[in-house]
């Protein structure tokens, strides 16, 4: 297929070892795609500008070092290029041929504008796999409006969803808690970017799978279940729930003694059935009210007050104790602490302590998807702004240590 040789970075081999890919992202989105590319085996090689990704700079710091930049960055090579030079722009071009695939997230038409457009890059490597993340997508009447995930989970519709049903107050919709406009878009360019991979595998040129358009609001909107085909067909424009589900009864968040809250996912005529009997409610069963998933959909308000002033009167360990043992799918809301220290999440290494030189040891999020047969590992953390710098020119670009020294002098390289 010509992936290019194996660069032995890792201990394991693993699904992706072979990949190489030169990531002009910034902020999160083709940051994110890389990442999950790079847990998988991927080389990663991530050109940052010479003051670094911004998002070495978001979230919490010790002395400086951003902790999300800690997994973020991780399992990536980073060289720091000044791509407004001539020299940074020739370094990309001289290691295009090495790799597989581009990633980049600017707006589009700014790759062009920076020299670096696909017309140049597949003039190096006209086999070159591209993926482009953007606000709106590279084409239509929306391509150059300025967007980032919060805009995409605007547009996309699930800001207008997370929320409480309408008429319960006056705040703005609530966002999801993380970059989760982001987080998908980045999560489609990377399966699009496997495809594009295994298309070329299987054909042996990449056809007319090498480009790859993802667009935020189109990544969000795409997760939005039956909100177009309900609005289509009847006019219904789907509303927020709050902490429920607007097809299915009883799912909500219910209260506990000990001021947690639990869920509760009793929404099966033989869940709901064993539901009432751990409430000693059994009376709930024959109600004409909560009859059947239509009925307790219509009176699910009235529902979640019963189970409510149930779930009160005990507190969280002892509710997920009664409905663990009931078979009914529960958990109590879990705060970071119940992350960290929950054993399943440990016994598949889904949590795991990982040593980041810079910050001592740093609780990583394991690698998702697992394969068990190639275990995937997180072989270093974010590395600092041009870590690795010399190494990739040298390795690649068989420059000597004095043209580097020349290279960083000028202020083109860190």
């Amino acid at each position: 297929m010509g992936f290019t040789e194996k660069n032995d970075i890792g201990a394991t081999q693993q699904v992706l070892d072979g990949i190489r890919v030169l990531e002009l992202g910034h902020f999160v989105a083709a940051p994110f795609c890389t990442r999950l590319l790079a847990d998988l085996g991927a080389d990663v090689i991530k050109i940052e500008p010479l003051q670094g990704d911004p998002v070495r700079q978001w979230g919490a710091q010790i002395e400086g070092r951003s902790l999300w930049w800690s997994v973020h960055g991780r399992n990536k090579r980073s060289i720091a290029l000044d791509l407004k030079t001539e020299a940074g722009r020739d370094v990309v071009l001289k290691l295009l041929p090495f790799c597989d695939v581009v990633v980049e997230n600017f707006r589009p038409g700014q790759l062009e504008r920076m020299g670096l457009g696909p017309d140049v890059l597949r003039a190096v490597k006209p086999d070159i796999i591209i993926a482009h993340i953007s606000g709106y997508g590279q084409s239509g009447p929306g391509r150059d409006r300025a967007a980032f995930g919060v805009i995409g989970e605007a547009v996309g519709g699930i800001r207008h969803l997370t929320n409480h049903p309408p008429g319960q107050y006056d705040l703005p919709p609530v966002r999801v808690g993380v970059s989760i406009g982001d987080s998908i878009a980045g999560l489609y360019a990377a399966f699009g970017i496997v495809s594009a991979l295994w298309r070329k595998e299987r054909t042996g040129t990449p056809g007319s799978a090498k480009t790859i358009d993802v667009a935020l609001t189109e990544s969000v909107l795409s997760m939005m279940e039956a909100m177009l085909p309900e609005y289509g067909a009847l006019g219904i424009v789907k509303q927020p729930t709050g902490g429920g589900i607007a097809t299915a009864a009883p799912s909500n968040a219910y209260p506990t003694a000990d001021g947690e809250w639990i869920l509760i996912a009793a929404n099966s005529d033989p869940l709901f059935a064993k539901l009432v009997q751990v409430m000693n409610q059994d009376i709930l069963q024959t109600d004409p009210r909560f009859q059947g998933n239509a009925a307790r959909v219509a009176n699910a308000a009235t529902l979640d007050e019963i189970i409510g002033n149930w779930t009160k009167t005990k507190d969280a360990k002892q509710l997920a104790g009664i409905l663990a043992d009931a078979d009914i799918p529960s958990s109590k809301v879990y705060t970071a602490a119940d992350v960290a220290e929950d054993p399943q999440y440990r016994a598949r290494q889904m949590v795991r302590d990982v040593d980041d030189p810079a910050l001592g040891k740093v609780l990583h999020p394991g690698v998702v998807p697992c394969f068990p047969e190639s275990p995937a590992e997180v072989r270093w953390t974010g590395p600092d702004i041009g870590a690795h710098s010399a190494e990739i020119l040298k390795e690649f670009l068989d420059l000597p240590e004095s043209r580097i020294a020349d290279l960083k002098a000028q202020g083109v390289v860190r």
